[in-house]
């Protein structure tokens, strides 16, 4: 009994806490064709295609509609141009089915950017972003990570926090540094 109470509150621990193991700067990252929406309409996202294009970033949230990843995909959405602006693709996954995305994309994206749907959570797993959510149910999820991934296929940023306030603004600097870096 002892045992498994013991257990039981390291089980708990792991719940709370997001995922440490997040990729490092000059890992390759992992390539990936997944379905996505964007604007309601779907397609296959190809990472390998868009890094032919310039940097992707791509970042990773729990679950659509809920208030954290609203407010993410809002702010992706408002900063959506600038990315744009800086030869940079977005994109967000979670393990979402390809119809909630079809209408997260719409509704909360505003139709700037896609979302790609992982309910096998082969890429969530693949990029070290699962998490148990601090939930009754203790349901997996993606944990709030996002990666900035140079045109090399290498990871140029990873930053790891279950507020969605910094994301973008880190993403950005990283893809307008990159920019900056290769002009032609």
């Amino acid at each position: 009994m002892k045992r498994m109470a013991v257990s039981m509150t390291l089980l708990g621990g792991l719940a709370a806490t997001p995922a440490l193991a997040a990729l490092k700067p000059g890992d390759p990252a992992p390539d990936f064709t997944s379905e996505a929406s964007v604007g309601g309409k779907d397609f296959s996202f190809s990472l390998a295609d868009a890094l032919k294009r310039g940097p992707v970033v791509l970042y990773f949230y729990p679950k659509s509609f809920t208030k954290g990843c609203t407010i993410e995909a809002h702010e992706f959405a408002e900063a959506a141009d600038s990315f744009a602006a800086a030869g940079a693709t977005l994109i967000g996954m979670s393990k979402d089915t390809i119809e909630t995305q079809r209408k997260f994309s719409s509704e909360e994206c505003r139709d700037k950017f896609p979302v790609a749907a992982d309910p096998a959570l082969s890429v969530i797993r693949s990029y070290d972003a699962v998490r148990i959510a601090p939930t009754a149910s203790g349901e997996i999820v993606s944990d709030r990570i996002s990666y900035v991934i140079g045109p090399d296929g290498k990871v140029l940023y990873s930053y790891v926090d279950p507020a969605p306030d910094k994301h973008i603004e880190n993403t950005l600097a990283v893809v307008k540094q990159w920019r900056e870096q290769h002009k032609n």
